[in-house]
């Protein structure tokens, strides 16, 4: 299991990743609140949901912790 983590003024982001039976499942929540679910066959398409994960952080002024 993989967890990004980004947090600021009390509120919480968060991407999960998590093996799942026919590939990878993505989950992302706001503050325990999940907003996306996806599954993927592929960990590339894994990979670039965590770096826009990151990247949206990063634009909004976030530090992402692993």
């Amino acid at each position: 299991m993989v967890t990004l983590e980004q947090v600021q003024d009390g509120r919480t982001k968060r991407v999960i990743v998590t093996r799942g039976v026919v590939g990878w499942d993505v989950r992302e929540e706001h503050d325990s609140r999940v907003v996306r679910q996806t599954t993927y066959q592929d960990w590339h398409r894994v990979e670039r949901a965590m770096q826009a994960f990151e990247l949206q952080g990063a634009a909004a002024g976030h530090s992402t912790k692993r």
